[in-house]
Formats: structure tokens, sequence, C-alpha cells
């Protein structure tokens, strides 16, 4: 469901229609506006909500006084683009394809995200026309996906010997892939950052990371310059300080009703330790233990007996996070698990585990420890015909792989990384589709068809309803 206030925040964050002509709007990126009117822009603060969307209402909360004028939404470049133009406070903090479909439509196609340095499928399609600039962020537009093009490092040990690129990008080096923009929101159960982690790989820590993906989002998606320490800590601070998650279902009312847990504020109270609740790890419970409960939010509705329509749905969240704390799934083939040896020195070639095995972290679901898995989403044999097809060649034995996106092993240059991605954080989820790193899934229900399929969870009708109830719910 669309929301008026994203479109609203969105524009002021990005752009300020200052006028119109003949042809249309006349629109400044923000840093042109402030250089037209003497002053720099003044944003407004990060609105809270609540909004809506297709189950019921999000909602975000800051650890921070509100304010206005945090360098997260000022144009800091030269393209007009700001933080909040990627990751907009009222569309999840990051970019759907509704709203983005909005702010086409409202600016002409002008709106800076969709600046040919990464919000065109291709910097060489023309952008001459509305239908030309329409025609060339379709992956922006359609799947919410932004181009990301990265050298494999020169020690690979894999060569790109093929591109097939629908959009005329083709290089080997860059490789264009397309990617969700992740959200910069519930920051504080983080692990590693970006989809390959190649900002937390550079640095020593999760805040050292954070500052050095400000720094170089400044310059390399803003065409910006280099940034004071003091600016780019006030960003830091501002985006480690936000929250957001469902607050309510339009079935099952409030989801802090009841016992229930539901909500930003109670999210952030939530503890984060790096590398605890790892199922592999030597704290684990030995084989045949039953691990602690990821998630708690509903534990006090899964028992519930009434017949009302909220008491119904109440019940099937609640059964839905049982179902993702304790069924049962035997994980094979996933590269960064079944290829690895757990702290006992037992190689995991097959792991029973649970939903809870890769989504770690208490009441957030993002991975405490930074693992990277392939779980089959950027196989060729998952390929749609708007997503490239980039063959690998290993380097020592001639052997090859066809991938739709390298994943993390265009970063570390590793043949056994191909294919591997990050675990995201599973708050506030309703309000971000589409999903998986490269949009395929278009809803919760396709997710939990994904997984069902993939690890053979033989969920029952009833269950999937479950499950898909209790995602959206949070």
């Amino acid at each position: 469901m669309y929301n008026k206030h994203l479109l609203v925040y969105a524009l002021a964050a990005s752009v300020l229609v200052v006028g119109s002509s003949a042809s249309g709007l006349l629109i400044l990126g923000a840093g042109a506006a402030g250089a037209a009117t003497g002053q720099p822009p003044a944003p407004p603060p990060a609105p809270s909500g609540p909004f809506p969307n297709a189950t019921g209402q999000w909602s975000n909360f800051s650890n921070l006084a509100p304010q206005a004028g945090n360098p997260f939404s000022i144009a800091l470049g030269t393209n007009g683009r700001t933080c909040a133009s990627c990751h907009a406070p009222t569309d999840s903090w990051t970019a759907t394809p509704a709203a983005l479909q909005q702010r086409f439509k409202s600016t002409n196609g002008a709106d800076p995200i969709f600046a040919s340095v990464d919000g065109t499928n291709c910097p060489t399609l023309s952008q001459a026309t509305p239908a030309g600039r329409q025609a060339a962020s379709s992956l922006l537009l359609g799947k919410g996906l932004i181009r990301v093009a990265i050298a494999p490092p020169a020690q690979a040990q894999f060569k790109v010997s093929f591109v097939d690129n629908p959009y005329g990008c083709a290089s080997a080096s860059p490789v264009s892939v397309y990617r969700r923009i992740l959200p910069t929101t519930n920051l504080a159960f983080l692990s590693d950052l970006m989809w390959d982690g190649r900002e937390t790989l550079a640095t020593t820590n999760i805040h050292a990371a954070l500052l050095k993906q400000a720094a170089d989002a400044v310059v390399d998606h803003a065409a910006g310059g280099v940034l004071p320490t003091a600016t780019l800590q006030s960003m830091v601070s501002f985006e480690t300080a936000q929250f957001s998650a469902q607050v309510s279902n339009t079935a099952a009312g409030v989801l802090n009703s009841a016992g229930a847990s539901g909500g930003p504020a109670l999210l952030a109270q939530q503890t984060f330790t790096p590398g605890a609740n790892d199922p592999f790890g030597p704290s684990a419970p030995a084989p045949g233990v039953t691990p602690s409960p990821v998630f708690t939010v509903y534990s006090s509705w899964e028992a519930l007996q009434g017949v009302s329509p909220a008491a119904l749905v109440q019940a099937s969240i609640g059964r839905g996070e049982r179902i993702f704390n304790t069924r049962p799934m035997t994980i094979i083939g996933a590269a960064g698990l079944n290829d690895q040896a757990n702290a006992r020195g037992q190689t995991l070639t097959t792991v029973k585990g649970t939903c809870g095995s890769c989504h770690n972290a208490p009441n957030a679901g993002s991975s405490t420890t930074g693992r990277f898995f392939d779980t089959g989403v950027s196989h060729a044999s998952n390929r749609t015909a708007d997503l490239p097809l980039i063959t690998l060649t290993n380097r020592t034995t001639g052997a090859t792989i066809q991938t739709t996106d390298p994943g993390i092993a265009l970063t570390t240059g590793l043949w056994a990384d191909v294919n591997r991605f990050k675990v995201p954080t599973l708050r506030n989820l309703s309000a971000r589709a589409p999903f998986f790193h490269n949009g395929s899934a278009q809803s919760l229900d396709a997710v939990v068809n994904f997984y069902n399929n993939r690890f053979n969870l033989n969920l029952t009708s009833q269950e999937h309803t479950d499950l898909v109830a209790f995602l959206s719910a949070l």
C-alpha cells in the first residue's frame, strides 16, 4: 500500500521543486537548490509513522531526539542525492518499487535516485526522454535494484570469462550486478554490512564499517568528495539510533497486546552480542539438545484459543513463530555452512537445523556470526530474463559456474565464496518487498515457498499461512 507521506519526505530529502517551465517541472537537487537560495537545505526530522503496508502498519523509533538537518538527509555531493534518496525513512529506510514509481511519476524521472551512476541498468542507456528514463531504470522501478559495479581482485581464483547482460553492461571488470537496497535501520543487529560484506571486510568493526560505508556512499553514489570525520560520525550516530518494525496487523490488531512484544520501541531494548547464539559455535547445545528459541516476540500468542477474528490471527502469528524456531530442516548443499566445520571439528555436510540456524540473532533474525551463505537464489537455474548471466572459470581446475551474481566472491576472489550472501535482518519485513538480494521474491508467500522447496520443510497449507503471518508481523 502506498503512503502519500513517503513521497513528501523522499522528495524533500532528494529533490526540490522550485518552479515550472513549458516542458514541465523544474527540479533541482537539494545541493543545487541550496546554492540558488544561498541557504543550505533543511530537511525535516525523520518521521516516526505509523505508515500503512499490505498487512497493517509499521513505525520507526529513534533513540535520538527528533532533529532536522542531519547530514543523512542533506545533499553532500554534486548530483542532488542524499542518503535518504535511497534510504527513505518513510519507505522502510530503503527504496521500494511502489514508492519509486510514484517518485518517477512526480518528477518525470528526474529524481536523483535515477541518476545513471547506478540508478539505471547501465550508464550508457539513453535518458533523453521520460520513456527512455523509464526503460533505463526498469530494474530499479520494477524490483528496487541498484546497479553495483565491482572489479574482482587481481589475485582472484577465478576469471570472469563471459557476461550476458541484457542492458549492454557486459564488462568483466568491473562486473555489473543488481541488488536490493538494504535498509539503514535496525543496524544495531548487524555483524556485517552490504550483501557481500565488502565494507566490513575492509574494517575491524561495525562502527568503522559504517563510517567507511558513509564516506564511500558520498563519493560513489552522490558524486561528492571527502567528508570531515565529524560529519560521518553524525550520520552514523543517526543511523544506528533507528529501529523499525511492524506495529499492527489489520486483523490481529496492535502487536504489543496480550503479552506480545511487537513494535520498534521494544525492539530498541533488545540486546545484540556479536557471535552469540551461534548454533555451530563452542557454546552451542550438544546434538539432540533443543536450542533456545531465536524469537520470543509472540510466544504468548502460540497457545491462544480465542475464536474472535483477532484472536485467530494472533494465534496464527504465534504458531508461525514456533515453526520458525523449531521446524526441523535438513540443510545440504548450502555453501558457507555445509562446506564448513563446527567448533567440535565436525564437517557440516548435512545439518539438522531450523530457520534460526542462519537467522540466529535473538528477536531480530540477522546473523550474529557474519557468515555468508549460498541458498541458491543467484544460481543460473533461477535466472530471469531481466538479470545478467555471468560465467566464472576457475583458474586452477578450469571448472565453470554460471550465476546472476557471484556475491561475496567478487570481493574476496575465492572460488568457494561464489553465490554467497549475508543474512539480512528480518524485522519490518512486510514493509520492504520484494525480497532476496535480487528482488526475485515478490512477497513473503514467495519467500516461504522458496525455502519450503529448497529445504523440504513439507509445510502444510496452514503452516505456510502461519509462517507468513509471523514474518509479516515482524
